[in-house]
């Protein structure tokens, strides 16, 4: 079972149905879902969608801290890794260029998250925000022009995320 936990995105019932279509289970469920809530559910995933606001802003969605101490591998996506890395102690900032529509993804990494990515290939960016510090253990798998740390993990703790979808 993946767990898609929602912060507004349009995405996350698009996100859920791709997941089921490789024949895994998945449930899309509210950021307010408590850490003991996830636990008791047992999945081997967790996955952060995007959404509209901005991490900094005062009422922004964030979930429960303790998600992070569960030993579940979490992705992020967005907003999703915007709150990831402003959670665990980086910093997240408005961008001095936001970054709407196509964009260029260089590979800094080519981690397993990358494997069937092109240096270079065009991904849909939709971004007024910038990761401009990142926590502990992260490191920058990928950036564009405009977003320096466009995909980011930390491999200990297997967590992943970028700041983009394919086009």
């Amino acid at each position: 079972m993946i767990i898609i936990l929602d912060f507004g995105s349009q995405y996350s019932e698009l996100i859920a149905r791709r997941i089921r279509e490789t024949q895994v289970y998945s449930e899309v469920l509210s950021y307010r879902t408590s850490a003991e809530q996830i636990r008791s559910l047992a999945p081997k995933g967790i996955i952060f969608s995007g959404g509209p606001n901005s991490v900094y802003d005062a009422g922004a969605p964030h979930c429960d801290p303790e998600i992070w101490d569960l030993g579940i591998p979490i992705f992020g996506v967005c907003y999703g890794m915007q709150l990831m890395v402003q959670q665990l102690g980086g910093q997240v900032e408005p961008a001095d260029h936001g970054e709407y529509g196509k964009a260029s993804l260089f590979i800094d990494d080519p981690t397993d998250l990358l494997t069937n990515v092109q240096d270079g290939a065009t991904m849909w960016m939709s971004h007024g925000d910038s990761c401009t510090r990142l926590p502990e253990g992260f490191e920058v798998l990928a950036h564009t022009h405009n977003t320096p740390c466009a995909a980011i993990a930390n491999s200990e703790k297997s967590f992943m995320a970028c700041s983009f979808t394919r086009k």
